[in-house]
């Protein structure tokens, strides 16, 4: 392995940062911090009415005459505390400080502490740290084996050691450790098991090119993202220039991981797709996870589909990603009906503040990768400029202090503002927008941050009113619990599927947005202005392809906690067990359409809820016949049907288009503009034994959907019933799509088992 490069920050950026310091120096006479301060509630006077009047009477003790009589004057107090502790926190300088310790009443005091959380965090947003639940039931996913089929693995990074892991390697594992240009054999250890690359068919296609890597290291960093996204193992400290701080670790994090090399530099091409695959099936793999696709292919033409088909006879389970062309309808890839189609989610996440002078806190976001000192500078606003919108005004204010630009609803401006910030190396600016930040375009090259329309009038206002406005921004700061989330991601692309509309795609989201993980050393993970480019060991991206792994990760402990279940029970459990609600308990919105709830053709069943899916209740399980019986129904040759499950021995005895798919999905003609759809679907038991089940109902809107029968009674466990669904439907508005569900709910249980339903014109495919 070739020794990290050492980046060195030019002459320029250096004067630029002492210039930063020595002006946050100039605009802050006395540096402030927050402190938690301890009170004797026994000591309280009576005097004041409650003990907020009390605190606050305190802290304004503390300050200078001249501070009390400045229009700069702040509002120090940050909490008050009656309840878990007496007393409160606030902003205080050291002088300050010393002042409250001399209050009659103080008992104790001290800085206020940045909390290490677990890192990637979405383990946590997805409830697997909980006590019990699919962690513990699958001992954390250990001796599964998940292919991961991307573009290379960086194995000297710390997600990827074996500490933990045991140390005897499942006998059904035929792979290999495949020796290659700064890769040897003994790279591989007991949690990367095996490392693969395929390139003959990109080597075919430009055959003057010399291949740069030729070996399963990875040179793109997403092969190293999304595989520690999925089984990365336990790494303290991991951050990204010390956002998102705490302990990494994958969904499944004693799983074992191989890697599957078919993306270069030099190309990708659905034959290297194909062939590592391929190898994966040959090596015992228990979980493929491909953040990839290939859009405008029938199914019959598609690598994916046709190498997860073989996947799926063999119990492996397939989970791919939507890709990244939303949020316009139809724009999804992998719509393959055999396997799991991952549309990408937003977290409970954010980073940085923006502090203004009179002590209103704002939290932001940014990911500016350095703790700049852009404290108490001047802010600047005059909405009759359009500043933000060109380098030359910029920079003609760039050392006067903090630029506030004005609010843009085009996302494409918002990223031109941001260059051009960048290009004027300005001291701070502050972005006001609702668009979301969720790709590489939200990685802050300047000291800045961005804010929320919301948020914005209280900042105007103050900037505007104040005779000598300041504001301060906290860069390296972490928030979670930030509501609402999960959102749809506005990229995360949309069913209909192209390749198959009949069957409901994405079938859930997981995290897809700002997730860390492992990255490579020798690409660049951050960059500051224009010329001072840094690496990370590990790196913030977003995409559909961060949350495939997610879905990976889980259907690998699903597999280790339930190996009796096939790949479609498995997707099931996940597709019914999905929460179509935020953390607000609303329904998920979809950040595309900012003023929409999101559609099932947006995030299938919703998100991914892992602990719930261990005990589904009732499963939809389907046979490689009942795929075929599809294939049938379209109407696709024998050699078309041959070239998907490669072998003869299938039949087209009983085509059908009604595969017993855990979601539902019927076209009404755009000319009738009304219609009728019958389903029948079989559910199998896999609770605990005889239990009952009735139907609840969600109407599309426009439809009429009736279930036969309405109550499910099971006697014992792993028995199959059957039931149909009738909806008939009309266009309730022009071209619209309408969605409701079907939930079986347990007679005095908990189980709830839900189907999403879209009834839609037949246009929209």
């Amino acid at each position: 392995m070739e020794p990290k490069p050492i980046f060195v920050l030019p002459l320029p950026f250096m004067l630029f940062s002492i210039h930063w310091f020595l002006l946050a120096l100039h605009g802050s006479a006395a540096e402030s911090s927050i402190y938690i301060v301890h009170m004797d509630k026994s000591l309280f006077p009576r005097v004041f009415t409650t003990h907020h009047d009390w605190f606050e009477c305190i802290i304004d003790s503390t300050k200078s005459a001249t501070l009390r009589h400045s229009s700069r004057q702040s509002q120090k107090l940050v909490y008050s505390y009656n309840q878990a502790m007496y007393g409160f926190s606030a902003v205080l300088t050291s002088e300050e400080l010393a002042a409250v310790k001399n209050s009659l009443g103080f008992v104790a005091a001290y800085p206020d502490r940045t909390a290490t959380i677990d890192t990637t965090h979405t383990f946590e947003f997805l409830s697997l740290d909980s006590s019990s639940g699919l962690w513990h039931a699958s001992n954390f996913g250990e001796d599964v084996i998940v292919g991961v089929i991307d573009s290379g693995v960086w194995p000297e990074n710390e997600s990827f050691k074996d500490d933990g892991m045991t140390k005897k390697i499942p006998n059904k594992w035929k792979g290999i450790c495949q020796e290659g240009q700064d890769f040897n054999t003994s790279i591989c250890n007991f949690k990367l098991i095996g490392a693969r690359y395929f390139n003959k068919g990109v080597i075919a296609a430009n055959s003057k090119d010399k291949i740069s890597m030729n070996s399963a290291r990875d040179t793109a960093g997403h092969g190293t993202h999304t595989s520690s996204t999925v089984a990365g193992n336990y790494v303290g400290g991991a951050s990204y220039f010390g956002y998102a701080k705490g302990v990494a670790r994958g969904i499944a994090p004693r799983a074992r991981l191989a890697m599957y090399k078919v993306i270069w530099d030099e190309g990708r091409v659905a034959s290297d797709v194909m062939a590592g695959m391929d190898q994966a099936i040959a090596d015992g793999v228990d979980v493929i996870s491909i953040s990839m696709g290939f859009d405008g292919v029938p199914l019959y033409e598609d690598p994916i589909a046709i190498a997860s088909f073989a996947a799926m006879e063999k119990g492996v389970v397939v989970s791919s990603s939507a890709g990244n062309a939303g949020p316009d309808l139809g724009t999804l890839h992998n719509g393959i009906p055999w396997l799991l189609t991952v549309a990408a989610g937003t977290i409970d996440r954010t980073f940085g503040t923006l502090i203004l002078g009179n002590g209103q806190t704002i939290t932001g976001w940014t990911l500016f990768p350095a703790n700049a000192l852009v404290e108490n500078f001047p802010l600047i606003y005059n909405k009759n400029t359009s500043a933000c919108n060109s380098v030359k005004l910029l920079s003609k204010v760039a050392e006067e202090g903090i630029i506030l630009c004005d609010s843009v609803s085009d996302p494409e401006l918002i990223i031109k503002q941001r260059s051009y910030v960048n290009k004027a190396s300005l001291l701070g600016a502050v972005f006001i927008s609702d668009q979301p930040l969720e790709n590489e375009e939200g990685h802050s090259r300047s000291p800045s941050i961005v804010i929320s329309a919301q948020d914005a009038p209280s900042v105007i206002k103050y900037a505007k009113s104040q005779e000598n406005p300041t504001a301060s921004i906290k860069f390296q700061q972490t928030f979670v619990g930030i509501k609402s989330a999960p959102a749809v991601a506005g990229y995360s692309s949309r069913g209909p599927s192209p390749s198959y509309p009949g069957v409901l795609k994405p079938d859930i989201m997981a995290p897809g947005s700002n997730v860390l993980a492992a990255f490579i050393p020798h690409r660049v993970a951050a960059a500051i202005g224009t010329n001072v480019f840094l690496p990370s060991d590990y790196n913030i991206l977003s995409g559909t392809s961060m949350a495939c792994p997610h879905a990976s990760g889980v259907a690998a402990l699903l597999k280790a906690a339930h190996p009796e279940w096939s790949a479609a029970a498995i997707r099931s459990a996940l597709v019914t067990t999905a929460s179509p609600l935020d953390n607000t308990q609303s329904p998920i919105r979809d950040q595309g359409y900012r003023a929409q709830y999101a559609s099932p053709l947006a995030i299938g069943a919703g998100q991914i809820d892992p602990n719930k899916a261990l005990d589904p209740g009732l499963i939809y399980d389907a046979t490689p016949q009942d795929y075929v019986n599809l294939l049938c129904a379209l109407k696709y040759t024998q050699k078309q049907i041959l070239t998907i499950t490669r072998s003869a021995s299938y039949n087209c005895a009983k085509p059908s288009f009604d595969l017993n798919y855990p979601s539902f999905i019927a076209f009404y003609s755009n000319k009738t503009r009304s219609g009728s759809h019958k389903f029948r679907r079989t559910v199998t038991n896999v609770g605990g034994g005889a239990a009952t089940y009735r139907a609840k109902v969600t109407q599309p809107k426009g439809s009429v959907l009736t279930v036969s029968p309405e109550i499910l009674t099971f006697r014992y466990k792993n028995e199959k019933l059957s039931y149909d669904v009738m909806i008939n439907y009309s266009m309730y508005k022009k071209e619209n799509i309408s969605y409701g569900d079907l939930v079986w709910i347990e007679d005095g249980g908990a189980q709830r088992v839900r189907s999403p339903i879209v009834v839609a014109p037949g246009g929209i495919v």
